[in-house]
């Protein structure tokens, strides 16, 4: 009585062997393991990615090497100090230049500068919007209804109170240190009001070949040698006509210094209209993130697990500054680690305005229809520019915003 029930469960006896011939049609698969695999393979086109949420603040920053990998790198260099013996060093690390790289920072150097400009010229036609209380931002002409606000001091209904905002809410300005001598001493706290401060990503190019007047920086000649863990030095510690007092400006540590030339890389033509501009400052925006991407490859960049606080070099500063989760625990001093190039060039991600939307404000019944896209990105996108395909997950393209009235019937 019991053989025929038998037969017919056999094919799902061995349900994690695939089957020679599949099925294409997932309804009518014979096996558990087709089932799933046509429902896999008929769902990854039309997914999205949806961004990490925020992170809290007693969360550390995921580490970019895991840590058995540091661990084992901390074994391999203690093991080497104990030889007293020379240790070949590559550049950048004997302190000459990548010559490779040199053409790439100057690329990277060139694209933020046309970045601002693209940005400060399109931001006059297309406003942009912050929040007072959380800092969100938001990019359009009417700020969006998604009631987000939820920090100290938000309102109980966590709506946002919406101000002016400007180019520095598109484009984060990152600063770091400037390092006369990368494999130098770090900067020490009392430093820390004598040393100047300068964006992150243009102090990596000027460690990656770029020659700026104000800010000098040693050129060497020849390597440097490791011996049993030790850096030995040859050549001078600073030039005959170097004073290491000069073009110092101790007010600048908290607030944003325009230098001259931020600006002024490309002058738009009367013929350039919004559109044009916004081609632009996307290529700048591409070209200014793969570049960067390259040179930290090869110049390590480091930034605090706690806090955004970065320094571009082989080491962090000393300065005990972080106020982040139990900075108490570390007397001010940074949790350091490698850093990514979300850290170095902060991709403020905002939501997406649809074409149909631009009239009507994001409303928060349907913000899960909404996509999101990085400020800058999203200021030249409402300007005419094409988006890459690499937004095209996190856009939600393929996902059609119903109206308020048709949110409950649609599946």
């Amino acid at each position: 009585m019991l053989l025929r029930p038998l037969r017919r469960l056999q094919p799902l006896r061995h349900p994690l062997h695939p089957n020679p011939n599949p099925n294409p049609n997932p309804f009518v698969a014979t096996s558990i393991a087709e089932l799933k695999h046509s429902f896999s393979a008929s769902s990854s086109s039309a997914s999205f990615v949806d961004l990490p949420k925020p992170r809290r603040s007693w969360e550390r920053k995921p580490l970019v090497t895991p840590i058995t990998e540091l661990k084992r790198r901390a074994r391999e260099e203690r093991r080497a100090r104990r030889e007293v013996r020379e240790v070949a060093l590559r550049p950048p690390e004997n302190g000459l230049l990548v010559q490779t790289l040199v053409p790439v920072a100057h690329e990277v150097f060139a694209a933020r500068k046309q970045l601002l400009c693209c940005a400060e010229r399109v931001a006059e036609s297309i406003p942009v919007h912050a929040c007072r209380v959380c800092g969100e931002v938001h990019v359009g002409r009417i700020p969006h209804r998604i009631r987000s606000c939820d920090v100290a001091g938000s309102s109980p209904t966590k709506e946002h109170v919406w101000v002016k905002g400007g180019i520095e809410h598109v484009l984060p300005h990152v600063e770091s240190f400037h390092l006369y001598d990368r494999l130098g001493r770090a900067v020490s706290h009392e430093e820390r009001l004598q040393v100047d401060r300068i964006p992150a990503i243009v102090e990596l190019c000027v460690q990656a070949g770029v020659d700026i007047p104000e800010y000098p920086t040693k050129r060497r000649k020849f390597p440097v040698y490791s011996i049993a863990g030790k850096m030995i030095d040859f050549e001078r510690k600073f030039p005959r006509d170097y004073s290491s007092g000069k073009d110092i400006e101790p007010f600048g540590f908290w607030r944003r210094k325009k230098k001259e030339g931020d600006c002024d890389s490309e002058p738009f033509s009367s013929d350039d209209d919004a559109q044009d501009i916004a081609i632009k400052g996307m290529h700048a925006w591409e070209n200014m993130r793969s570049g960067a991407l390259k040179l930290m490859k090869k110049y390590p960049v480091q930034t605090c697990g706690f806090c955004p606080e970065v320094q571009v070099g082989p080491k962090g500063h000393r300065a005990r500054i972080c106020q982040s989760y139990k900075h108490q625990m570390r007397a001010g001093q940074h949790a350091w680690q490698e850093a990514t190039i979300d850290d170095l060039v902060p991709p403020v991600y905002v939501w997406h305005v649809p074409e149909q939307q631009n009239n009507d404000p994001l409303v928060d019944e349907l913000r899960s229809y909404y996509g999101k896209l990085p400020a800058a990105v999203e200021l030249f996108a409402q300007a005419g520019a094409k988006v890459g395909e690499e937004y095209s997950r996190v856009m939600r393209e393929d996902v059609a915003v119903p109206k308020l009235d048709e949110e409950k019937l649609a599946v």
